[in-house]
């Protein structure tokens, strides 16, 4: 099983997740986060006062699937997370040992 983190921009959520919905692959964490990555932040303006914002906005998505799933699951991120400008964010993939179903006590790739 892989554990498959993203961080998007916020406004592409929906897209996210309806293209990871076409690929059949279910079961999403949705955190929201802040951070920055080599952006630094960004300067606003408000009220005619510039400030920086060192900490953008963006979503964190946790998503496990099977291993045979998470080329797929990864392609759907990356086309609907994608718009070709700086801070789109990133995908880390990293490998789950064990998983269990607390309801029924199903173990691993039952248990998604």
């Amino acid at each position: 099983m892989k554990l498959i983190t993203a961080i998007i921009k916020p406004h592409r959520l929906e897209e996210v997740r309806d293209a990871l919905s076409t690929e059949n692959i279910s079961g999403l964490t949705v955190t929201e986060v802040k951070g920055y990555g080599r952006q630094k932040g960004h300067a606003e303006l408000y009220r005619g006062a510039e400030y920086v914002v060192a900490f953008v906005p963006k979503i964190k998505l946790e998503i496990v699937v099977e291993d045979s799933l998470a080329s797929k699951a990864i392609d759907a991120v990356v086309a609907a997370a994608n718009t070709n400008s700086i801070g789109d964010g990133k995908i880390f993939v990293s490998t789950i040992e064990h998983a269990v179903r607390i309801r029924t006590g199903e173990t691993n790739d039952q248990a998604l």
